[in-house]
């Protein structure tokens, strides 16, 4: 099979026949062996309903739909699983990416050996106050922390090699950062493509403002994950043991100050020095607890399932 497309979904209703319609036309006129997996992440309107249809129409539809909404990320990985085509795109259900794209994307991933491509959304239709300024600060601060050099990190537009998408882990929040989790898997060739942004045709977006405060948080967690995440007593106790020699310092000299150079003095709680090597101390001490803590977690953690689906179309 040579592509697989996957489209995460909550609540587009109106959207989701055209769009079925202009991915078969795209497919069908290239000659692309294909299949398109919906993945209903909770939706409350008849979303569901209208993908069981064109899964009877069409036998290239596949669907998943999950039993409450779990997130983009989890409904994102959910599809990699499933996906069986040489080449993964993804995309958006709401119509503001375009399927026309995806000859080009498959050919940078086919032909010019990218591991990655990921859509950017150059000229947008979007609010300037609410996310072009907002998406700018967010990209060149993910630029800047991760080391991949992307104008969009969160177009939902991508293409990915098969490997990729069944060696990287996508949770929590993390589908903003796919090519971070990419490159720290090892898949190095990143591209970049410059794609058509649409306005929304139908209905709302389903992004607020907190959005980005959510991907400043989780560009922090990545950050500590990709440099940390197997190896945390070497953040924490480097850091408890810088605490801890301050703390020390200050003791040892208010001891030998104490005992040798001035011992008429002051008492040594009297002095504010005591006090900080008590503080340091202590923390240093808690810091190298959290790192012993961490190598114990990450040896015993048992995966978990995100998810839980409720329904499957034409997956077997």
């Amino acid at each position: 099979m040579n592509i697989s497309v996957v489209i995460p979904l909550l609540n587009e209703q109106e959207a989701l026949k055209e769009l079925h319609s202009w991915i078969a036309k795209v497919m069908l006129s290239n000659q692309f062996s294909y299949e398109i997996i919906f993945i209903d992440d909770g939706s409350t309107d008849d979303s569901w309903s209208i993908i069981s249809k064109l899964s009877k129409q069409d036998k290239n539809v596949k669907g998943i739909r999950f039993l409450k909404n779990f997130g983009k990320s989890q409904a994102l990985h959910a599809g990699f699983e499933t996906a069986q085509g040489d080449v993964i795109i993804t995309m958006d259900a709401d119509l503001q990416d375009n399927p026309d794209e995806i000859p080009e994307l498959y050919n940078m991933i086919i032909n010019d050996g990218f591991d990655l491509v990921s859509g950017w959304k150059k000229k947008r239709y979007d609010s300037v106050i609410s996310k072009n300024l907002p998406s700018k600060l967010f990209n060149w601060a993910a630029r800047r922390t991760s080391g991949v050099k992307l104008n969009d990190f969160n177009c939902g537009l991508k293409a990915y090699k098969l490997d990729v998408v069944k060696n990287i882990d996508v949770n929590g929040e993390m589908h903003r950062y796919i090519p971070v989790l990419s490159k720290n898997a090892g898949f190095t060739k990143i591209g970049e493509k410059v794609v058509q942004h649409q306005a929304r045709k139908y209905g709302v977006t389903k992004f607020g403002m907190n959005r980005f405060i959510h991907g400043f948080l989780d560009l922090i967690t990545i950050w500590f994950l990709s440099r940390f995440g197997k190896r945390p007593m070497h953040l924490f106790g480097a850091l408890g043991f810088i605490m801890f020699a301050i703390g020390f310092g200050f003791a040892l000299y208010l001891g030998i100050d104490k005992l040798f150079l001035n011992p008429m003095g002051r008492l040594i709680t009297e002095r504010p020095q005591f006090y900080i090597s008590l503080v340091t101390m202590i923390i240093g001490t808690q810091f190298f607890v959290a790192g012993f803590l961490g190598e114990i977690i990450l040896r015993t953690k048992q995966d978990k399932k995100r998810y839980l689906i409720k329904d499957e179309l034409n997956l077997s």
